[in-house]
């Protein structure tokens, strides 16, 4: 559906985007990522067509983004952070203008009513845009995006300035987008890409670093993984117990739990699967173990790493 590929970008003597190829297939919700100053926002901006490149090529759903402009950028729906709303305009009006300015051959009322119910802006749809909330401003800038149903949704930190309750319902939105778009999604909020994203990018000083499925990036890039226990009994026994079996490299208390038992983290190499150990450790000290789970890592450990500029090397070999 997108496919970028041996993308670079100049500016004078600066290289902003080396050499960056990746797709991104239909009905996926992508990640993109990368720290400040990386080339994340200059590779977004050329695959939207607001940037040309200085080589390279990007291909949306068939149609050269140099090549023919007008065809690659009618399968685009864009939110960029700051929505681009025209104040004064009822959501209405708004909707309406955007509808013309796309050129949509869908019939417009019964259209723009679906947008509206996806987006759940349907009880404003008649108000001044400057008059409401930032949440109902974020989804009218979503509603532009998804005017004309593009098959190609990219989204540029779209929960900034919300509060938790309509962060939450973002997400669902974005969730419900990738039934039927191919989404790109960038955000800084590290956890938000880890909930709704399938896939993540990440890019770090211009160059393409790390390409994973979000279940997996975490411990590839990490080198380890975790599991979650609750067991009963004494943490002196415990402890001593759990770090002396065979390729645990860490154990933490981290509380006890409301029924009295105590919580551990503990950590192993990621090739290494250490249950078995663990339960026969806890069995032979007399200890039950009455919850074993894996642990998700946290991709903000994943990110740092990625980006520390340590050498790291992904299941498929990309280094």
């Amino acid at each position: 559906m997108v496919e970028v590929k041996n993308l670079v970008k100049r500016y004078g003597d600066k290289l902003a985007v080396n050499n960056v190829s990746f797709t991104v297939n239909e009905g996926e919700i992508l990640g993109f990522l990368g720290p400040n100053g990386a080339g994340k926002s200059t590779t977004m901006n050329i695959i939207t067509g607001y940037l040309s490149s200085t080589s390279g090529t990007v291909t949306i759903d068939g149609c050269e983004i140099l090549d023919d402009p007008k065809g690659a950028k009618s399968k685009i729906g864009y939110l960029p952070e700051i929505p681009p709303l025209y104040q004064d305009m009822t959501v209405k009006r708004y909707l309406e203008f955007v509808y013309d300015l796309k050129r949509v051959t869908l019939p417009k009322q019964e259209h723009l009513a679906e947008v509206c119910k996806v987006t759940k802006i349907t009880d404003v749809y008649n108000r001044v845009i400057k008059n409401l909330s930032k949440g109902y401003r974020q989804r009218v800038g979503f509603a532009q995006a998804l005017v004309g149903n593009p098959p190609v949704i990219i989204l540029d930190e779209p929960t900034v300035g919300l509060d938790p309750k309509q962060i939450i319902e973002m997400r669902n939105l974005i969730r419900g987008l990738g039934k039927k778009h191919t989404v790109i999604l960038s955000s800084h909020v590290l956890s938000e890409i880890q909930a709704v994203c399938d896939r993540i990018v990440v890019i770090n000083n211009g160059q393409l670093v790390a390409d994973e499925s979000t279940e997996e990036i975490t411990t590839n890039f990490t080198g380890y993984k975790r599991i979650q226990l609750h067991i009963d009994g004494s943490e002196n026994v415990i402890l001593p117990a759990l770090r002396a079996v065979d390729d645990v490299s860490r154990v933490r208390k981290v509380m006890r739990t409301i029924d009295g038992y105590g919580e551990y983290i503990v950590e192993s190499r990621a090739e290494k699967d250490v249950r078995k150990g663990i339960f026969n450790a806890m069995a032979k000290a007399d200890c039950p173990i009455v919850m074993m789970r894996n642990a998700e890592m946290s991709l903000e450990d994943a990110f740092l790493k990625i980006t520390s500029g340590e050498p790291v090397k992904t299941k498929g070999g990309r280094k």
